[in-house]
């Protein structure tokens, strides 16, 4: 164990962490997203919803300030009567993070499962709330 890490983050997802550099991406998967089939690197959090995953994540991994977003979120579907309120989460925990650096993209469900597929790593979670997904940019380290 180490002080000040947050038990949620497991061992290997901080060393993914530490692996990614500028421009590399990280999706957190809900309970739904085919995590499995599209990754490269895949970290079980299965029990974890991603809004605690989030913020525990975000007090480590700077997000990419070159880029218009570094947050990307899948859209609804067209037809689908979802309003996902935990975007509204997301963006309250982005905001605490990183103030300045916090839009957020929405992206067609194709493009983004695209999208997922080059990411770095795609860590899977047992979020149930529908089109909880969220794909972060990594940035540089400044401090």
């Amino acid at each position: 164990m180490l002080k000040g890490v947050p038990s949620i983050l497991p061992p290997d997802l901080l060393k993914i962490m530490m692996e990614m550099g500028h421009g590399d991406e990280l999706v957190l998967g809900d309970g739904n997203f085919p995590s499995a089939n599209y990754a490269q690197r895949l970290v079980r959090c299965d029990g974890h919803g991603i809004p605690e995953l989030l913020d525990a994540i975000l007090k480590f991994f700077p997000l990419d300030s070159y880029v218009e977003a570094p947050v990307a979120l899948m859209e609804v579907v067209p037809g689908d009567d979802v309003k996902p309120v935990i975007w509204e989460e997301y963006k309250k925990i982005i905001d605490k993070h990183d103030p300045e650096n916090n839009k957020i993209e929405h992206m067609e469900r194709f493009a983004f499962y695209e999208r997922a597929k080059k990411a770095y790593a795609i860590v899977a979670t047992g979020e149930g709330a529908l089109y909880a997904n969220i794909i972060l940019k990594k940035g540089v380290v400044k401090e």
